[in-house]
């Protein structure tokens, strides 16, 4: 929600402060670039302190940012409350991946993240539609005051209904160098590192059309807000179907096996998104059907990808959690501030970055994987 509910209201913002759409759009990269870097912290301290700790103290962070990013009197501020706003929402991010991988094996997991994805996928179908109705009513401003709400919200449910799930054992060291050591070891995981950027280039192609999307559908296509946020919303729905027949796929093929496929899928769609961008054929219509396509691919790579990647961690669960997480925001960050570098009045330097992506993450999953597991 943090992402999409204000999404239809970036043209305003920059219309408000006189900034530019790259300006506006840079409000989404320190989000992203919060969200990397805050996971690296919260995750070794999920695993010293527990899960829930870390919870508290993350969304207690977000809520103030929230209020002091509705209150935002320049493009600077908001940029940097938006970044703050990041470092501590994430906590929710990477100690929710950690639960799961404490409570299931690998297959199963792959599962209850498909499951996640449902949950999760709600989010972008109904918050741009509201922001939508928000900004006409009320004003931007008002968006972040509702995730503020949002924010007390979760901390009150985690409090009452989040049961500790950190496996008992050793304790790990917070020391930075204690924490450094841990992270070097994932790195040299080429397992680990495989998946993770197969996810993490896939997902990072979502972010590229996230971030060019208002521009493209609201102000070279004239879609309004309100129905930028249905458009939206069907995307977000073809994230769904996707990971919910995954679940049912997980019970005939490997994790790794459907994964495979979907990268497949997901360079053929770029490059079906590349083609309709450069050659102007066929107007929005033209380029939504690629972009459906590929968010509902991403349905079968993200779950299945996360699964393997954490598959066998053990109690270094909210490190590597942590670790995936920062990679794949790093990634999303890079393909956010790409597509508004790139600039341009075309769908153009969108359709090349999500290209991109889909390529990097075929290529990713084959080398450092390898075909022997296929």
């Amino acid at each position: 929600m943090s992402i999409d509910m204000y999404l239809p209201s970036l043209p305003m913002i920059a219309g408000e402060f006189g900034a530019s759409a790259a300006a506006a759009q840079f409000t989404l990269s320190a989000f992203f670039i919060g969200l990397a870097i805050g996971q690296t912290i919260h995750g070794p301290l999920a695993d010293r302190y527990g899960r829930k700790p870390p919870l508290y103290a993350g969304l207690a962070l977000y809520v103030a940012a929230s209020v002091g990013c509705a209150f935002a009197p320049d493009i600077v501020t908001l940029t940097g409350l938006r970044f703050v706003q990041a470092l501590g929402g994430c906590a929710g991010v990477v100690i929710a991946r950690a639960v799961v991988r404490d409570r299931f094996d690998a297959h199963t997991s792959a599962r209850v993240y498909s499951l996640l994805m449902l949950v999760m996928g709600l989010a972008p179908i109904l918050a741009p539609f509201i922001g939508g109705w928000v900004l006409l009513l009320a004003g931007w401003r008002v968006i972040f005051i509702i995730l503020a709400l949002f924010g007390l919200a979760c901390l009150w449910a985690i409090w009452r209904y989040l049961p500790e799930t950190r496996p008992a054992g050793p304790v790990p060291a917070t020391r930075i160098a204690g924490v450094l050591r841990v992270y070097g070891e994932l790195l040299r995981d080429r397992s680990l590192l495989g998946y993770t950027l197969s996810g993490g280039f896939a997902q990072a192609g979502m972010f590229a059309y996230i971030t060019g999307s208002p521009h493209v559908f609201i102000e070279l296509h004239g879609v309004s807000a309100q129905n930028y946020g249905w458009l939206f919303g069907l995307n977000a729905l073809g994230l769904i179907a996707g990971s919910q027949y995954n679940r049912r796929l997980l019970s005939r093929h490997s994790a790794d096996a459907i994964l495979r496929r979907a990268n497949r899928t997901t360079v053929l769609l770029g490059l079906a998104l590349l083609v309709v961008a450069v050659s102007g054929w066929g107007g929005l219509p033209a380029l939504l059907l690629p972009l459906f396509g590929y968010l509902v691919t991403l349905g079968f790579t993200a779950p299945n990808a996360m699964a393997n990647a954490l598959a066998h961690q053990g109690a270094r669960a909210g490190s590597a959690s942590a670790l995936i997480g920062a990679l794949q925001f790093v990634l999303a960050t890079g393909s956010s501030a790409l597509v508004g570098l790139l600039g341009g009045d075309s769908a153009l330097p969108m359709a090349v970055v999500i290209a991109g992506c889909g390529l990097l993450a075929y290529g990713a999953h084959r080398i450092l994987v390898g075909a022997g597991l296929h």
